[in-house]
């Protein structure tokens, strides 16, 4: 459901801190309620959070993919080319020489001549591979199979020597025809492709300077939290930043373009400036204005989280206030007036990803003209009791084809996910042994495999030449594998 700012009050109550967030285990089977509910975090005011499907599905729809558009072929990379490529002249534009050497016109020996001058019958110039073949060059004799000599006058002479076979060099020997690899107006790639170095090389042989590609959102970063520190070990009261290292790049691997980053700190003038059309310059970032800000910490409703406040200030409205699923449940998306979508992440490490995966990647999607982000089905390993009313995203390990929530998952935590295959979607009502539960892949890892079909008959193994018998069959029915993560 959307939300209008307008509804509500400038700055929510400052009742404190979120209540800490609780650590699952990789087989806890019973309610977790470590993490808050979305509608316990209001501290008073009271809403309605999507489901895990839903807020995929709201952030999907309120995105209207990005037109296409020109970009330098330096920025082409790896986007989806709208327009076909054309040759906008013969490929190569001109006779040139595929060896050093010299070119020369008739059969020898040649009078040599200063380059660039017409060539008569019997004479030669030198030249170097790539050159432009002379008026009046009919081949090209390579270095290593001319002598130069003298006439009986003392006249400089070019003969054929060396490795030379009779006749050679033949007439356009060596010489690379204009228009031998493309005539002008041929099309050299079809739109649709996805743009690989070699493709941007050829359309630079072609004369493009800009390629026509399919549109793709520029994504800034807005970091934020006073306490944050880059480099070293943190002290006491502090963390160590997560985010700056990680999230440009799991937003190329969704399909944005990393629009640079910055860090503010923890004051609300601090976030409406960072959300204000004038984008300060960011180092390393294309001169692109935002599509998507991404924000880090802040969606909470204590009096230091200010996302809320900024987005009403801005004219902006809410199209998901918060996810009944854990971790990650207080993710924000809001509209802003100019277009650009504001998402806004949980503080904690595994909370944003989580958020970032349910919010983050169905927009993006929608904007670059994707599909929905694929959910594939996997057996679980253990079972996993209810939890009503949310979603448990349960980062995980297969084990013999089943999946086994992985250990040190807790919304702080980036072990788990380290080591993780996948994402478990685990439903409210809970997951029994060996039941298929839906799953995501990670951005950066391979897709979910497909369950193999257990109705699908085993071929027959025979009995090997030693006469040993068969091995025991295996007990039917699902194993639980996650004792082995321990």
């Amino acid at each position: 459901m959307t939300a209008e700012l307008r509804d509500w009050p400038e700055v929510p109550p400052a009742n404190g801190p979120e209540a800490p967030q609780g650590i699952p285990g990789p087989a806890k089977t019973g309610p977790e309620s470590a993490e808050p509910d979305a509608a316990e975090t209001g501290h008073g005011h009271h809403h309605l959070a999507h489901t895990w499907e839903e807020a995929r599905q709201a952030a999907f729809d309120a995105a209207t993919p990005i037109p296409p558009g020109p970009v330098p072929l330096r920025l082409a990379l790896g986007r989806r080319l709208d327009q076909d490529i054309l040759a906008f002249h013969d490929m190569p534009h001109y006779a040139s020489s595929a060896m050093d050497g010299w070119a020369v016109n008739g059969s020898g020996p040649w009078i040599p001549v200063d380059p660039g001058n017409r060539l008569a019958p019997h004479q030669a110039s030198i030249i170097v591979t790539g050159g432009l073949i002379p008026a009046g060059g009919k081949a090209v004799l390579r270095t290593e199979n001319a002598v130069l000599a003298t006439d009986d006058e003392g006249l400089p002479l070019l003969t054929t020597g060396g490795k030379a076979r009779p006749g050679e060099p033949r007439a356009g020997e060596h010489i690379r025809k204009a228009g031998e690899e493309a005539l002008e107006g041929d099309v050299l790639v079809k739109a649709g492709v996805d743009l690989n170095p070699a493709h941007l090389a050829l359309a630079a042989l072609a004369g493009h300077d800009e390629l026509h590609v399919q549109g793709k959102p520029v994504v800034r970063l807005v970091l934020t939290g006073s306490e944050v520190v880059e480099e070293g070990t943190p002290d006491p009261g502090q963390v160590r930043d997560t985010f700056g290292p990680q999230l440009q790049g799991v937003i190329a691997m969704l399909g944005g373009i990393p629009g640079g980053q910055q860090r503010i700190g923890d004051s609300y003038g601090e976030w409406l400036a960072a959300l204000e059309d004038d984008v300060p310059e960011v180092t390393d970032a294309p001169d692109l204005p935002a599509d998507v800000v991404i924000t880090t910490g802040g969606t909470g409703r204590s009096g230091t989280d200010h996302f809320r406040r900024a987005v009403a200030e801005l004219g902006g409205r809410l199209v998901i206030d918060g996810v009944a699923m854990r971790p990650g449940h207080p993710a924000v998306l809001a509209e802003l007036p100019d277009g650009r979508f504001v998402l806004g992440l949980p503080g904690n490490p595994l909370a944003a990803m989580m958020a970032l995966s349910t919010v983050g990647a169905p927009l993006l999607a929608a904007l670059g003209h994707d599909a929905m982000p694929a959910v594939q089905e996997v057996p679980c390993g253990t079972m996993i009791e209810p939890d009503p009313g949310r979603t448990r995203l349960m980062p995980f390990r297969l084990l013999y084809g089943m999946a086994s929530p992985a250990q040190h998952t807790g919304p702080g935590m980036m072990r788990g996910l380290a080591a993780a295959d996948g994402v478990l979607v685990v439903p409210p009502h809970g997951v029994q042994l060996g039941e298929l539960v839906p799953a995501f892949a990670l951005p950066w890892g391979p897709p979910i495999p497909a369950p193999v079909d257990a109705t699908a008959k085993a071929k027959p193994r025979t009995a090997g030449r030693t006469g040993q018998p068969k091995a025991k069959p295996a007990a039917s029915g699902p194993v639980d594998w996650s004792a082995l993560l321990d």
